[in-house]
């Protein structure tokens, strides 16, 4: 009962399953029969570091429900039809809408992977799945040689509305110019990564002081290059908040990679490196990732706290005078500092500090406020996850996916110097209904577009549309290391891509 490998599938089976039934929640127990599954974690040629996938229940007269039939209404189980014992962590996320998010996590590779989707014991849809062939796990160095099968394997798009716009700013790409100019422009006082991936290989040499944060793009270039052959190309990747290329359109522009753009910046914009890694470490490290948020919500629009809130530091003046609104307007919203850092003479003024509170309690309260930081506020594809209505302040600054957010029907916008934020929060409370729409909009946006899929898929097209530019030949540059895939002695990865190749 494998699932047909046509490129419109997700999306179609997603649209089907948010149809809306007639009188709210269904009035009677789950189909299992009726039910619907669908999602990525159900092909084998899909490689993310947690797999996932979806089941929408569906009541015995075709309706969906709307509202959670319990948590523990469908059972999952995945294992190996050739291995007793397979390491595999599942977790099955109630999104408290009707729908579950299902993700599992595998520590080694497997062949002929099963995926039993239950409702007391029976099976749902056209459970069992079966994932035939290598189904391989995220520290398998077994890349899918052609790009173009991998993308399609993935249902990436043929590109992103970001990359054209960046690249744009680059007909041209010369690595060998690029090489000797940036690190003389940039490398004395800008932390950077000068990047090569030459035959599928990563090769690094780094500028700068402070060049920690090299761990993250390390990880992606190391996870995306295990999944599928990357073009041969060279890039500098720039590892600090602001954006680095300021000159004029007219005048010589450098191409640098950074994680956030701004209107009066030139730099190629990737995922952060907040979400990348959240992608990377899911069922891992990290504890909130897009998938985590999807199952931790918060209580229904309804019974959510009326009160808008915000925590954070004190990174943005306005951030200040967002804080001293707060405690101007209590019964509009709870605005509070968990840290000082830039304004610590303040202290006095817009303390006490409160406690860190979890990132899913946000989700208690049905207004949510984004406001930047040093730069773009990270929190933003997690805000939009959430289910809460999203506030989002007028901003020079911007991550990947904003091009393709619209305000008004996503988020709820404000200026920039906060004058009409108390005036966008009373109209938010006073048209509930239409708040209630923009919110699920703006979480219907993440859970189909910054997804780890969706992740994988713009790092492979940005990645292959700069290769593309390139007019010398990209090389392993004097004083480069490589930087190796980590090594797994204790399940080690045997692929079999290029045998089936040869066979076909």
């Amino acid at each position: 009962n494998r699932v047909p490998a046509m490129p419109q599938l997700w999306s179609f089976v997603l649209l089907w399953a948010l149809r809306t039934p007639s009188g709210g929640a269904a009035d009677s127990g789950p189909s299992a029969a009726g039910s619907l599954v669908w999602g990525p974690g159900l092909e084998a040629d899909v490689v993310l570091p947690a797999r996932f996938f979806f089941i929408q229940a569906v009541d015995g007269a075709g309706q969906n429900f709307t509202s959670s039939p319990g948590e523990k209404t469908f059972q999952v189980k995945v294992s190996s039809l050739s291995e007793p014992f397979s390491r595999i962590w599942v977790q099955v996320l109630d999104r408290k809408d009707g729908s579950f998010v299902v993700r599992y996590r595998m520590y080694a590779s497997y062949t002929d992977l099963q995926i039993q989707v239950l409702l007391k014991d029976q099976n749902v849809a056209k459970s069992p799945y079966i994932l035939k062939g290598h189904v391989y796990h995220e520290g398998c160095d077994c890349p899918e040689p052609d790009g173009e099968v991998w993308a399609e394997q993935m249902r990436c798009p043929a590109s992103f509305p970001q990359i054209q716009r960046d690249l744009s700013a680059f007909p041209r790409v010369d690595p060998q110019l690029n090489a000797h100019e940036i690190p003389q422009r940039f490398g004395r006082r800008q932390s950077l990564c000068h990047y090569t991936i030459k035959d599928n290989k990563v090769y690094i040499k780094t500028h700068g002081e402070h060049v920690g944060f090299r761990i993250f793009m390390d990880a992606f270039l190391l996870s995306l290059t295990r999944k599928v052959r990357v073009p041969d190309l060279e890039l500098f990747v720039n590892l600090g908040d602001w954006p680095l290329e300021k000159r004029q359109p007219h005048e010589k522009l450098h191409p640098i990679f950074s994680w956030c753009g701004s209107n009066d910046t030139q730099d190629i914009v990737m995922p952060t490196y907040d979400l990348s890694e959240s992608v990377l470490e899911t069922m891992g490290r990290v504890s909130l990732d897009m998938l985590s948020v999807q199952g931790n919500s918060g209580p229904p629009w309804g019974q959510k706290n009326q009160t808008a809130l915000w925590r954070g530091r004190d990174s943005r003046r306005e951030r200040l005078e967002l804080v001293k609104l707060g405690r101007a307007h209590p019964d509009l919203l709870d605005a509070a500092f968990t840290n000082f850092f830039f304004f610590k003479h303040d202290e006095g003024l817009y303390g006490p500090l409160v406690k860190h509170m979890s990132f899913f309690d946000f989700f208690k309260y049905k207004y949510q406020i984004n406001i930047d930081g040093t730069v773009a506020a990270y929190r933003f594809p997690y805000l939009l996850a959430g289910g809460s209505v999203v506030l989002k302040q007028d901003s020079a600054y911007y991550e990947h996916f904003y091009q393709e957010l619209t305000p008004w029907e996503h988020y709820v916008p404000f200026k920039a110097d906060l004058s009409d934020l108390l005036e966008k929060l009373r109209w938010a409370r006073g048209h509930d209904e239409q708040a209630k729409r923009i919110a699920l909009a703006g979480q219907q946006f993440a859970r189909t577009h910054l997804m780890g899929d969706s992740v994988f898929c713009y790092y492979f097209r940005l990645f292959q549309e700069y290769a593309k530019r390139q007019v010398s030949e990209p090389e392993v540059r004097e004083g480069m290391e490589p930087v190796e895939q980590p090594k797994d002695d204790l399940f080690p990865c045997h692929c079999h891509r290029t045998q089936v190749r040869d066979e076909l």
